[in-house]
């Protein structure tokens, strides 16, 4: 709902619980339709994008430039922006400055280990869910309804793409080659097994902890019998 997509936008207001979907819609809820205030107030034609746009490539030291050319097209095309954008020619040396040399604002880049995706794992469980959404935006978005337009066939290319990587890191965690840690983003069967496990290694710790003082005891017993019989 419009309702829950507002405090979506405000997390550091609403906690987490707060923010839950069964409470602030219900689960059962058959939600009505509504544009966003950006089309209802009329910041975007048609409420259509002209164009999708990848922050990865655009930090890809090979499609960058070209995906920093697709939107200055945007911003040059538009009558309301076009006169105030740079000439083309200097497009590329605007995105090696802020890419490649780091000018610029900071960005999560910025952080200690350049922000690398490789520093945390999810579960198989977040994985899956994760690519049954793909799938459903894949399916939608291939559909006559949208396919004769640029802009959705671009955003079919890259989910696709991101599709990919996914069911790699998929097949990683499911064979082991990636091993997952209590740092990373687990979902709650993980999270599940994981405390079933820390449950039984602590009974088994306890139990040979107990075998251990009873031989303690028995290794006393027959030490001090041994003195008496002296």
């Amino acid at each position: 709902t419009s309702e829950h997509w507002n405090m979506l936008m405000m997390p550091t207001v609403y906690t987490v619980a707060e923010l839950d979907y069964d409470i602030v819609v219900g689960a059962d809820t058959v939600v009505t339709p509504s544009y966003d205030p950006h089309c209802t107030y009329g910041d975007l034609a048609n409420c259509e994008p002209v164009a999708v746009i990848s922050a990865e490539k655009l930090r890809d030291y090979t499609e960058g430039p070209a995906e920093t050319a697709a939107i200055a097209n945007v911003l040059h095309n538009d009558e309301r922006t076009g006169q105030y954008v740079i000439a083309p020619e200097a497009w590329d040396c605007i995105w090696e400055e802020l890419i490649q040399n780091g000018k610029g604002l900071k960005t999560v880049y910025d952080r200690p280990g350049g922000g690398s995706e490789n520093e945390y794992s999810f579960s198989s469980e977040m994985l899956e869910e994760m690519i049954h959404e793909l799938d459903r935006l894949i399916a939608k978005y291939s559909g006559s309804e949208w396919n004769t337009k640029a802009t959705a066939n671009r955003v079919v290319f890259l989910l696709t793409e991101h599709r990919a990587l996914i069911q790699i890191e998929l097949n990683e965690v499911n064979t082991g080659m990636r091993k997952l840690t209590d740092k990373d983003f687990l979902g709650p069967k993980e999270r599940g097994q994981r405390r079933e496990l820390k449950l039984q290694q602590s009974e088994d710790h306890s139990e040979y902890f107990m075998i251990m003082e009873h031989q303690k005891l028995k290794e006393n017993k027959h030490r001090d019998m041994r003195r008496l019989a002296r």
